[in-house]
């Protein structure tokens, strides 16, 4: 007998974003039939996104994965073969052993796109414990640079507080209500919006707050790292920075005042196609104006100029005395969990740091995840050595990394791939066993573990996945188990999520009642103990910039791409709101609201083109060429194209893996010209040009 009443559960939002939005969601008979978004989640109250609504529609999808799957032809001829999960898994295992007695276990890679829980952490513990320092990922242009920049500027990765009133928010390269950044919703700073907190939007394009903000930069993109400098000019020339604070908390002060000089608003104009009196304008509101937090978006990491734009950034943080006050730039405290080097086993591979692909290219210290650019390096070209095989979870590489037909060569050159989805992608595709991954609704789970925010979230199961569906984690436990020591992994992978609460005196089923577990609030932990830093202050000037090779201050020395009179405009790309990169094509709830692949010119690109609104178009740059639909708009700057990011088409044939090229962005980039510090490609700012086409 059915049972028609709906019962509510709390949970938090997951693979569909890991923005971390509390979500109830309404269950009938083991079936979702209800998501709305949880009033009394601490980072959204009550918001939920486009995506999280639609996100049940995943479960039950005609296309959904549901059994494991291997290459039944050709590698890339969309022919698959049912198979049991001991097949999948005695393969998989077979294969990656091979490969490691042959070549090493440094020959196989272990691949993650964006985290969504537990699964990426238990992933670098599978790689660590079979022995490979390989774990790839796209952290090169997502938070690392910010993130690890912090930690050799300040010892910390710096969040804009939204839990504390601010007086001024600059959101420099973050559309946060597009795109909801993890851990900072825009729930959180649209109440601070309502309570006079002022904005200052920085942005290529004219974004939803840009319309409510004091002041809107228009710069041109890629030339984020020149606009900082230009502040920094600014408020240091007109003596307007936190005189206390510089001069008992900074180290090199000096020598960064001297080093600007020459980064005048007037002088950054040009490169920024900013006026100078609005930098000048804007520079002196931000050092006025106090607390004030600078929200960073992804963007400014999407050069090969991310090391000098991050930098600046944190040296604007640093001299306007915001770093680690409420309201500013903090240091978020974690809760008494387990700590991530333990969890990861960082003890059983020590050389690790010394044995990752892109230690031979001498990126910055820190970085523990490769640079994909380094990995298809490895595989093409056997520099440093040679890899073989890889395990990926999460990724689409072929729609994600740069230069996609180079990543086409490279899986195709790989002796060995399995990958873990909930859909068959381009990337999939290529793969010789592909397995079906459980939702995050059918698995019990951690949100947030290891972002820096200072919290974790629940994710307790929902509803049950399809009978031959799997948690990555449990994947994870069970690949472990066969590849590695036994003893490391757990009978049940569910284990693991009391091994991370055990410090804390939770239980996993306690941890849920509470829904979240926040670090304590400090601010000024510095007054205390110093700053993280060699020097124990905030490195303006970097103290170890000769020993690794890298600029001990941040500086513009041109445009990401040359000028080229053939590619007359700039190149950009925007995430769309409905989609996550390049998942969920599939579901009819966002892509009715997003059917198509649309680049974004101005009114007058458009007139000298002979471009209409709806129009087929071709874009082009040195390195290839795609087509997407003209959508004309006044919010774009006229040299400025806007292009769709991440489009593949599910409804394709995947014998052609579901025309990767046609509409792929990473067509347009190149993984050859690379930044020093992350191995970071030119996702912003290429040159490229763009012309109407017939549509077939």
């Amino acid at each position: 007998m059915m049972n028609n009443e709906i019962r509510w559960i709390k949970t938090h939002c997951a693979r569909m974003d890991h923005g971390g939005c509390a979500l109830l969601v309404g269950v009938r008979d083991n079936r979702i039939v209800e998501i709305k978004g949880d009033p009394e989640g601490f980072l959204n109250f009550g918001y939920v996104c486009p995506k999280g609504l639609a996100s049940a529609d995943r479960l039950t999808h005609p296309s959904r994965l549901k059994h494991p799957v291997k290459r039944a032809g050709k590698r890339g001829d969309g022919k698959w073969e049912p198979i049991s999960w001991e097949e999948a898994f005695q393969t998989i295992c077979e294969n990656l052993s091979r490969i490691k007695e042959q070549y090493g276990a440094k020959a196989v890679a272990f691949c993650q796109g964006m985290p969504k829980g537990l699964e990426h952490f238990m992933l670098i513990r599978l790689a660590n414990l079979f022995g490979s320092p390989n774990v790839v990922a796209v952290q090169d242009v997502c938070h690392a640079p910010r993130e690890i920049s912090g930690m050799h500027t300040c010892g910390f990765y710096p969040v804009a507080d939204f839990h504390h009133p601010s007086q001024l928010v600059i959101l420099w390269g973050s559309n946060i209500t597009g795109t909801n950044e993890e851990g900072e919703i825009c729930s959180l700073l649209l109440n601070q919006v309502k309570q006079g907190t002022k904005l200052i939007v920085i942005d290529p394009k004219k974004t939803d707050l840009a319309e409510k903000a004091e002041f809107w930069l228009q710069l041109k993109p890629g030339t984020d790292n020149a606009l900082a400098l230009a502040f920094l000019n600014v408020i240091i020339e007109e003596k307007r920075y936190d005189s206390d604070f510089v001069e008992t908390w900074t180290y090199g002060f000096d020598s960064l005042a001297a080093h600007i000089k020459n980064y005048t608003p007037e002088a950054m104009t040009e490169v920024t196609g900013v006026p100078a009196s609005l930098i000048r304008e804007s520079a002196r509101y931000y050092a006025e104006t106090k607390p004030a937090a600078i929200q960073w978006g992804n963007p400014i990491e999407h050069n090969i100029h991310t090391f000098d734009s991050v930098r600046a950034i944190l040296c604007l943080m640093a001299i306007s005395g915001n770093l680690d006050i409420p309201g500013g730039n903090i240091q978020a405290n974690e809760p008494k969990i387990l700590g991530l080097g333990k969890f990861v086993r960082a003890d059983m591979i020590p050389s690790k740091p010394k044995e990752m692909i892109h230690a031979h290219h001498r990126t910055i210290p820190r970085l523990m995840t490769v640079p994909p650019s380094f990995f298809k390096k490895a595989v093409l070209e056997e520099i440093p050595y040679p890899v073989r095989g890889a395990y990926m979870q999460c990724t689409n590489p072929l729609m994600g990394y740069a230069e996609s037909r180079k990543t086409f060569d490279a899986l195709m050159k790989l002796d060995f791939f399995a990958i873990s989805d909930i859909f068959m992608t381009p990337t999939a595709g290529l793969a010789d066993i592909v397995l079906p991954a459980a939702t995050h609704f059918e698995f019990n789970d951690i949100g947030h573990y290891g972002l820096g925010h200072g919290y974790i979230l629940a994710r307790p199961k929902i509803v049950d996945p399809p009978p031959d569906c799997l948690p990555d984690t449990a994947i994870l436990n069970e690949l472990g188990r066969r590849l590695t020591p036994p003893e490391y992994w757990h009978e049940n992978y569910e284990d693991f999520l009391e091994d991370l609460l055990k410090p804390g005196g939770l239980t996993y089923q306690q941890f849920v009642q509470k829904g979240y577990l926040k670090g304590e609030e400090k601010f000024r932990k510095y007054t205390a103990s110093g700053f993280g830093t060699p020097s124990g202050k905030v490195e303006l000037l970097l103290t170890q910039a000769e020993k690794y090779k890298l600029p001990a201050l941040p500086s513009f020395t041109g445009t990401p791409d040359l000028d080229d009179p053939e590619f007359p405009l700039i190149l950009t790309c925007a995430k769309d709101r409905y989609y996550l990169h390049s998942s969920y094509r599939q579901l009819e709830k966002l892509r009715k609201h997003s059917p198509r692949p649309l680049t974004e010119i101005h009114p007058q690109t458009a007139d000298t083109y002979g471009i209409r609104d709806g129009d087929y178009v071709e874009i082009a740059t040195r390195y290839g060429c795609i087509t997407q639909f003209a959508r004309v708009t006044e919010k774009v700057r006229p040299d400025t194209v806007y292009a769709a990011y991440g489009w593949w088409f599910p409804e394709g044939k995947s014998e052609l893996q579901y025309e990767w090229t046609k509409s792929n962005f990473n067509m347009l980039t190149s993984a050859d010209i690379l930044g020093r510090a992350f191995g970071t490609p030119n996702l912003k700012g290429l040159r490229c040009k763009i012309r109407r086409k017939d549509c077939p």
